[in-house]
């Protein structure tokens, strides 16, 4: 009897044992913020702990309700959630899916544990569910902000070059053609700095809304910085054919874009078309072929598109590799100035210089000015350039003067970006006091460029120039489109003749019209008159007729260096 008793009441503190244990594990599901879903093989029990409400309308009471929950979900989540619930059929012992509850942001994770006895038959299986919602929102946050721009919706640079890539290597195994348009909105620096950033943006934002139009599985566009933007087409073909997009953007910016002030903007884009396999086989230089392209649209007027081929390359690494090049002649000062003489029409005695800049590479090859002038304007180095052009031309005349002391004038060229400087005028009168230069014995030659952008303040700052006695020049007349009107009221003491004029004087009767319309009128206008480019002696003496003042040119001068200037000097003593 007492035995009997013993074991009762050991059966009653083993059971509230487990009784204790049973409130503590539902207390620690209950504190949680997930679901537990507990089923028992052996007696096909179903047990649900923790916020299983939160999360579902109903009970789950027997192994085959399992379906209703993948039922809750969208359909391609649902093979995925049977096969995790069902985790035992597999075999496995853990398993998780992430799922998506139809019609709703809500996204849970369900994670499967299953257990065996050692013949490999299922004993029990826990589910915990978890609300992942947040997780998810979060990890879309950041996929947007490594896949997408924040600007226009498109895709940043990064993702657009890496799905570039993929268009790549799908067509090199189905032997398919890419393309790839590098689209820049034209003169887009007028609308920042004239109408400010936050229109610029808008801008933008409207450009990148219309381009994002063109996306489908095969076109993909991002947005590459600033008013860049570039556009990947997979298999180009009818209406996704290049030029058909092309056609479809032209007409979408003749209608103009309305930002939110009222304002109505047309543009213009320049687009580079570069295309898989023939200009390059990698995303990158495709990405880069399609922009040099680009830029000879640019440079051919805007508003235009232009397809990549091999001279354009060609060129482009030309002028890369003459920029480079430029650079350390900059640091090194590798360059040297020649001379060439201007005489007198009338009795051919010297009138004076003009000093001409060369440079002479590594290499030993001579770099003419009209191919790296250019170079050098837009990456800025024309103005230590420019000033050291300024500096030498000076030193050289005043040693002449000091040795020779002939009646000289030196003309010196003058780029627009060195011109506007506000330096620019005490910089060159420091050089001129420095070497004791007077300047009526400087002639600064400027060119139509320089007068377009701001015509008063140009004119302010030559008449500045004018006061202090520097005599100034313009110079190629007739090449531009309205050299006429700047003649009004500048303080111009020289005006040179284009050499495209001299080369036809005697050959084209409207050439000859032209040329002594601007001799008599230039005498007229007190100014002097140089022709530029004589080369022969017909062309010399049709201008002593009209009464050209100065002629420059292979007949009577070629550009000389210092040393053969000095010996023209010494003969004329």
């Amino acid at each position: 009897m007492d035995e009997l008793h013993y074991q009762v009441n050991l059966l009653k503190a083993m059971n509230q044992k487990l009784s204790g244990r049973d409130k503590m594990f539902r207390l620690v599901c209950d504190t949680t913020n997930n679901a537990f879903l507990y089923y028992s093989f052996e007696k096909s029990e179903v047990v649900t702990l923790g916020n299983w409400d939160d999360h579902f309308s109903f009970r789950v009471k027997d192994s085959r309700e399992f379906v209703r929950i993948c039922e809750e979900f969208e359909e391609n989540n649902a093979q995925m959630l049977k096969d995790v619930l069902y985790l035992e059929k597999s075999g496995l012992e853990r398993s998780t899916v992430e799922c998506h509850i139809k019609n709703g942001r809500k996204w849970l994770e369900f994670e499967t544990r299953v257990s065996y006895d050692e013949a490999g038959v299922p004993t029990d299986k826990i589910i915990c569910i978890r609300d992942i919602t947040k997780f998810k929102n979060q990890n879309d946050e950041l996929k947007y902000m490594a896949y997408y721009d924040s600007l226009t919706g498109l895709y940043n640079r990064n993702y657009f070059v890496m799905r570039l890539g993929e268009f790549v290597r799908k067509a090199e195994e189905e032997q398919c053609v890419v393309s790839v348009l590098f689209i820049d909105i034209d003169d887009f620096r007028k609308i920042n700095d004239g109408m400010g950033l936050v229109v610029g943006d808008e801008v933008v934002q409207q450009y990148g809304q219309f381009l994002c139009s063109f996306l489908s599985e095969n076109v993909i566009v991002c947005h590459m910085n600033s008013d860049v933007f570039c556009m990947a087409i997979y298999d180009p073909c009818g209406s996704r054919t290049v030029e058909a997009i092309h056609k479809k953007i032209q007409e979408r910016i003749q209608k103009g874009f309305v930002l939110t002030n009222g304002l109505e903007l047309h543009l213009t884009v320049s687009i580079g078309v570069a295309e898989y396999p023939e200009a390059s086989k990698s995303a990158l230089e495709l990405i880069n072929c399609a922009e040099i392209v680009m830029f000879k649209a640019k440079s051919a007027g805007k508003d235009s598109i232009q397809y990549f081929d091999a001279p354009i390359l060609r060129d482009f690494l030309d002028t890369v590799a003459i920029e480079n090049k430029l650079k350390e002649a900059v640091f090194n000062k590798n360059f040297c100035l020649h001379f060439q003489p201007q005489y007198c029409t009338d009795n051919q005695k010297l009138r004076g210089v003009e000093a001409l800049i060369r440079w002479r590479d590594e290499e030993n090859k001579m770099i003419s000015p009209a191919v790296f002038i250019p170079i050098a304007e837009k990456n800025g180095a024309i103005i230590p350039i420019g000033n050291w052009v300024m500096e030498e031309s000076i030193r050289y005349y005043a040693e002449w003067k000091r040795k020779y002391d002939y009646p000289l004038i030196m003309s010196i060229n003058i780029s627009a970006i060195q011109y506007k400087r506000k330096d620019f005028v005490p910089q060159l009168l420091d050089i001129m006091q420095r070497y004791q230069v007077e300047p009526s014995e400087i002639e600064l030659e400027i060119t139509e460029s320089i007068l377009i952008e701001d015509f008063a303040e140009v004119k302010e700052k030559l008449m500045m120039l004018r006061d202090y006695g520097i005599r100034i020049s313009l110079d190629d007349f007739g090449t531009g489109f309205s050299s006429l009107a700047y003649l009004n009221g500048l303080p111009i003491d020289t005006l040179k003749i284009d050499k495209s004029f001299v080369d036809r004087v005697n050959t084209d009767e409207s050439t000859r019209i032209i040329t002594e319309s601007i001799v008599s009128m230039v005498s007229r206008l007190g100014y002097e008159s140089v022709a530029e480019g004589v080369e022969t002696k017909e062309q010399l003496e049709y201008m002593q007729k009209i009464g050209c003042n100065v002629i420059q040119g292979y007949l009577l001068g070629k550009p000389m260096p210092p040393e053969e200037m000095e010996q023209l000097l010494v003969k004329l003593l």
